[in-house]
């Protein structure tokens, strides 16, 4: 069951969320290619990871591009025009495979172990975009520190 969404109420009313609703739209369309397999796995609360399944490729086939706000792996296999097979039943086929990222996750390692590619993320958020806790200023001088801005006399 596919569903057209009308995004267009949500455009006059809000600033800065175009890109959720481009994926919001492009994951209501089907992907044509499902190989290859893999997982996501939330490993706690803010480390994730991706296993590929990539079996018969190797580590030089393989590449991982960290975009901003985009993961993309390619497998790319050289052919090989010597061998005759009589039964090719291996996908090894060229991939394109693309994950979309929140803001602020990074890629902090990739390995290749027993025919799955796994690649570790982890949500960082800036110091600056923290909460953080403002100071109550309370004393007997509450007239003279209501008027002052950092450091600075209002006026």
């Amino acid at each position: 069951m596919r569903t057209n969404m009308d995004f267009s109420p949500f455009y006059r009313s809000s600033i800065g969320f175009d890109r959720i609703f481009d994926l919001l739209e492009k994951s209501s369309s089907p992907q044509a290619d499902n190989w290859p397999p893999y997982d996501i796995v939330k490993l706690g609360e803010d480390t994730y990871r991706i296993a590929l399944a990539v079996a018969g490729f190797a580590e030089d086939e393989l590449s991982i591009t960290h975009e901003p706000n985009l993961l993309v792996i390619n497998g790319s296999k050289t052919e090989n025009g010597d061998v005759f097979y009589l039964h090719h039943g291996l996908a090894m086929r060229t991939f394109d495979r693309r994950f979309e990222l929140a803001d602020h996750v990074s890629v902090t390692g990739a390995k290749l172990e027993n025919g799955l590619l796994i690649i570790d993320l982890k949500k960082e958020i800036p110091e600056e975009m923290k909460p953080r806790r403002i100071a109550i200023n309370a004393g007997a001088d509450t007239k003279s520190a209501s008027k002052r801005i950092e450091g600075n006399v209002a006026a």
